[in-house]
């Protein structure tokens, strides 16, 4: 080595450091990569997408004719270094050290950490050009690099680790896609809130979402006939529960659409009305609400009636109350059915005691628990472990509530108030 030139030394050290830092920037930007951008990549058949899913498969491989180029490289380096010093330090324990600190520094600074920060930062742009090197190269270096992975299975084995194949893809929990969701700023706020409300119906139940007892609208079949006509006439609602003498006597549901045909035809009787009466549909409380939307799904139909564990009836859902909660509110208000809440002028709510909760949650911006009572009756009995006397105060989730009216042991009429930090 002492016929070479120490300019030729220098540039052979340079070029030294260039090939560990591509090695170093090719494996971080690698093991960087997005796998499920990669996969797309791939799937629209971007040939260097192609290589680097082929290397990442293969990963015992790639990190061997990475980690052995980069070994062999950072050697060389260091020889030079030494070298280089030795000329001009001379065969002292000084020039050893010097030798030694000058290697350290010039490869971690410039063939280990700079290499790795820039490919962790550019992944893709890295990565996928280094793969048309890469490929190659492990073909030529196979035969060495399936000799040092003998050592390494056998050393796994020892350890009795066993990496399954293609473990570097990671399949994502439905938590692990909230947060994705939650922090990918590039989907627009609206379609965030879509994807998020679809996580959300397999903890979400019927029983959140339904149209309480004492607000469904429905036919009783006992009625005078000119009493139902008149009500099918002026039904806000397309489909209609309808029961004998009192609700938790369902016989059906009446498409309202049909009965006005038969009333165009002059047809309409008590018989033909159950001729076109569909077979109710009930479901038990507690249903998740993916579930029943597959039940719609599966039932050709839109209306589900709730029954608790004794058969009585909880409640009504509709196919419209579970696409309200994926996309939002999109219905306009039945003048049936009132909204169940009215804003005072002290800016508080006079809200009915069988509001949701979560209808309050969500159109309000309340923070009542849902964990629990679905109602604000239900909140406030469970709270207070009595029926509460008007003019009685509660603060439950930090909104002071005002009783304002009770009636056959239910909460009928609540004054609700902003938290006062609001």
């Amino acid at each position: 080595m002492e016929a070479i030139p120490l300019s030729t030394l220098f540039v052979a050290l340079l070029i030294l450091l260039i090939i560990s830092a591509f090695f170093s920037i090719s494996e971080t930007s690698m093991m960087a990569l997005n796998r499920y951008r990669l996969k797309h990549l791939t799937q629209s058949g971007h040939r260097g997408a192609v290589l680097a899913s082929a290397l990442l498969a293969k990963t015992d491989k790639f990190l061997g004719v990475v980690l052995l180029g980069n070994n062999v490289i950072n050697a060389a380096s260091a020889l030079l270094v030494g070298e280089i010093a030795r000329r001009y330090l001379g065969d002292s324990q000084l020039a050893l050290l010097a030798a030694t600190g000058a290697a350290a520094f010039a490869i971690l600074v410039f063939s280990e950490i700079t290499p790795k920060v820039v490919g962790a930062a550019y992944p893709e742009r890295i990565a996928l050009p280094s793969s048309y090197v890469l490929t190659p190269l492990l073909r030529l270096t196979q035969p060495i690099v399936w000799f040092v992975n003998l050592f390494v299975q056998a050393l796994l084995r020892l350890l009795r680790l066993r990496p399954a194949p293609g473990g570097h893809e990671h399949k994502l929990s439905v938590e692990e896609l909230r947060t994705l969701v939650l922090e990918a700023g590039y989907i627009p706020q609206k379609h965030r809130s879509i994807l998020i409300n679809l996580f959300d119906l397999e903890a979400i139940t019927v029983d959140d979402v339904m149209v309480p007892r004492s607000r469904i609208e429905a036919i009783d079949l006992d009625a005078p006939l000119e009493e139902i006509t008149q009500q099918i006439a002026t039904a806000y609602h397309r489909r209609l529960p309808v029961y004998r003498g009192q609700l938790d006597e369902i016989v059906g549901t009446l498409r309202v659409r049909n009965a006005l045909n038969l009333m165009q035809q002059g047809e309409f009787t008590k018989d033909s009305l159950r001729e076109i009466m569909r077979d109710p549909y009930f479901v038990p409380s507690g249903t998740p609400l993916f579930s029943q939307l597959q039940n719609f799904q599966e039932q050709l139909d839109r209306i589900s009636l709730v029954v608790d564990e004794y058969g009585e009836l909880m409640g009504l859902v509709t196919l419209e109350d579970i696409l309200e909660e994926i996309i939002g509110e999109f219905t306009t208000q039945s003048p049936l059915q009132t909204r169940g809440f009215f804003k005072q002028d002290d800016g508080s709510y006079l809200v009915e005691g069988s509001t949701l909760l979560r209808e309050l949650n969500r159109k309000l911006g309340f923070n009542f628990p849902l964990d629990g009572p679905k109602t604000l009756n239900g909140l406030i009995i469970e709270h207070l472990q009595d029926i509460p006397e008007p003019n009685t105060s509660v603060k439950i989730a930090g909104h002071p509530l005002e009783i304002v009216q009770t009636q056959d042991r239910v909460v009928k009429a609540v004054r609700v108030f902003p938290p006062a930090n609001s």
